[in-house]
């Protein structure tokens, strides 16, 4: 598994080969941890009445007995229409799956070496665009000829920023941002040289 060098025009340069411990990683971690970022994500927001809290009721609807049909105690009730819900969601619901360090670490490692092996993870010394203006940032990502890209810098400026952000399909981060759920969702991968370094040195 290769990722490629690129040079600061994005044309490719060279390959180097990934850290040993990219290979030989359970997939599963990588599950987990997509299964957990997109429970974190979860608004909560769904939450339907009980009897208790729908208005009105408090009444006998009628007789409990003599008038041959079923009794009936609230008008309220989760069996009439405009009662209750019986066994609705509520919104103190918590669907934080938990994740530890290690498997995070191993989730990443995975995501990016599946980019390796398919030819979609490169590398390059400075992704920033100077000009600020987006068609010089297309031109560059033009060169990689890939549907979809995720960008990762060091620190992005505001130049860069200006630049990227009108791209459709291209997503500009800083380090502290990447995750495996961002890896993996993205079809390529371009990290800044400073960037990979680190990702390498704690590998």
């Amino acid at each position: 598994m290769n990722a490629i060098i690129l040079d600061n025009t994005f044309s490719q340069k060279s390959e180097v080969a990934l850290p040993e411990g990219f290979a030989g990683i359970n997939p599963h971690n990588l599950y987990l941890y997509v299964k957990s970022y997109q429970a974190a994500m979860r608004a909560n927001t769904a939450s339907a009445k009980t009897r208790a809290e729908v208005s009105g009721g408090g009444k006998k609807p009628w007789a409990q007995k003599g008038r041959g049909g079923a009794r009936s105690g609230s008008n309220r009730s989760p069996v009439w229409v405009g009662g209750g819900s019986a066994f609705g969601p509520k919104n103190n619901r918590n669907y934080d799956l938990k994740v530890n360090k290690k498997q995070k670490k191993l989730a990443l490692y995975h995501a990016l070496a599946e980019k390796a092996q398919a030819g979609k993870l490169f590398i390059v010394d400075s992704v920033a665009i100077e000009s600020g203006k987006t068609k010089d940032a297309r031109t560059v990502l033009g060169k990689l000829n890939q549907r979809d890209t995720l960008i990762v810098s060091n620190m992005i400026d505001e130049k860069s920023f200006l630049a990227y952000r009108n791209i459709p399909n291209c997503f500009l981060i800083e380090r502290n941002e990447l995750n495996a759920f961002n890896a993996a969702t993205y079809r390529s991968v371009v990290i800044e040289k400073a960037v990979w370094d680190k990702i390498v040195e704690e590998a």
